[in-house]
């Protein structure tokens, strides 16, 4: 079996994996990093969302061997000890989460979001999240979260 590395939340990590591992199944059952969400195997739901090399990419459709030397950030590696990111703050705050299985992946989403965006307006923060599902919400919540930690992380 071939020998991926990478970068994980700031730490160096390898592992040998089958060429067709992807990448949610290295971070999960490879590295024990379960908040990377398997929700449908067909980069539909984006619970599995995470960023590599700064980019919000589903994690689901990536082998792990094509992130080879890449730095990948998942939604445990946002917090900084007891303070958490902005993002996630957000969500906290306006009560953007419901029975949390979409919530890692709608965080990086939405920090990606925030990232590629100057601006932002509802609009196009739904416009944007389409590629997310959440099943509990009418996402109204989640829309206020990204619009305030967009003020945040902006400034």
């Amino acid at each position: 079996m071939p020998a991926v590395k990478m970068t994980v939340n700031g730490k160096k990590v390898s592992g040998n994996v089958e060429g067709r591992t992807l990448l949610v199944q290295f971070l999960r059952e490879h590295l024990g990093l379960t908040g990377t969400h398997v929700g449908c195997d067909t980069s539909q739901c984006g619970a599995c969302t995470v960023h590599v090399n700064g980019r919000a990419m589903k994690s689901c459709t990536l082998l792990a061997l094509h992130v080879e030397g890449a730095e990948v950030l998942t939604i445990e590696g946002l917090a900084t000890g007891d303070k958490l990111h902005p993002m996630q703050e957000a969500f906290r705050e306006h009560h953007a989460l419901q029975c949390g299985f979409c919530t890692p992946g709608m965080v990086m989403s939405a920090i990606g979001i925030v990232n590629d965006h100057k601006e932002l307006d509802e609009k196009t923060i739904r416009h944007q999240l389409e590629g997310n599902i959440c099943r509990c919400t009418g996402y109204h919540n989640i829309v206020e979260a990204i619009g305030a930690a967009h003020k945040t992380m902006r400034g």
